[in-house]
């Protein structure tokens, strides 16, 4: 009796993923990697390693080894930005060496966008302390602070987190996805210590006579920084 001839087996999900999904675009790594780092540069938020190979329709893997070879690059000191993870994606920021020289350039353009005293001073008590509540922020700063957290809000630098279980269910603030953009972070391990975070307000406000101390800051990180006295 003569034997049958029998199909090959296939793999029913492998074809219908090969019949689906588009067949990736061929192209050059070195053109591939231009492409990367001219959409990094053009985009206001960081972009994950995910949406790039989507939109390229190039492998995941491909993407994020020529996203690694980019970041290498641009690490080399002869470049004045790099290309660092931030806030889950990929964004090209100035290197920190270079702040300095690149805000006094900014500063005679034009004045800087700043938060005010008790706005930077809020926001770093609900980044230390997050999740917190409005009553626990003021306990902490000791003054009323009802407008500085619309402030912060419609900034969209916090956001409502739930509440908490107590009486009255007061809301829970926590910082945002926005937060860690323009703060240049890549998650809240990132979050500077309390003499970084003194040096970032002194900046602010280089332009005052007398800049203050951010009182509430040692309570809210649960520590006591090593910092020069200054009058109040």
């Amino acid at each position: 009796m003569e034997e049958l001839e029998t199909s090959p087996a296939f793999d029913m999900d492998e074809l219908l993923a090969s019949e689906d999904a588009p067949p990736p675009v061929p192209v050059e790594d070195a053109q591939l990697k231009a492409v990367l780092e001219a959409i990094v540069y053009v985009a206001e938020e960081p972009l994950t390693a995910a949406q790039m190979a989507a939109a390229l329709q190039q492998p995941l893997e491909r993407i994020q080894a020529l996203l690694g070879q980019l970041v290498a690059e641009f690490d080399q000191p002869e470049h004045g930005v790099s290309i660092r993870e931030v806030a889950g994606g990929f964004k090209m920021t100035t290197k920190a060496e270079h702040h300095e020289a690149v805000r006094s350039f900014v500063r005679s353009l034009k004045p800087p966008l700043k938060l005010s005293l008790p706005a930077l001073e809020t926001l770093a008590v609900i980044a230390y302390k997050q999740p917190v509540t409005a009553p626990e922020v003021m306990a902490i700063r000791g003054v009323q602070g009802a407008s500085v957290l619309k402030t912060l809000l419609d900034r969209k630098l916090i956001a409502a987190a739930g509440r908490k279980n107590v009486i009255g269910k007061p809301i829970l603030y926590q910082t945002t996805r926005e937060f860690l953009i323009q703060f240049g972070l890549k998650d809240l391990s990132e979050l500077p210590s309390l003499k970084e975070f003194e040096e970032i307000r002194r900046m602010a406000f280089a332009d005052a006579e007398q800049p203050q101390r951010l009182p509430g800051m040692e309570e809210a990180a649960g520590m006591v920084p090593d910092l020069p006295d200054q009058e109040d």
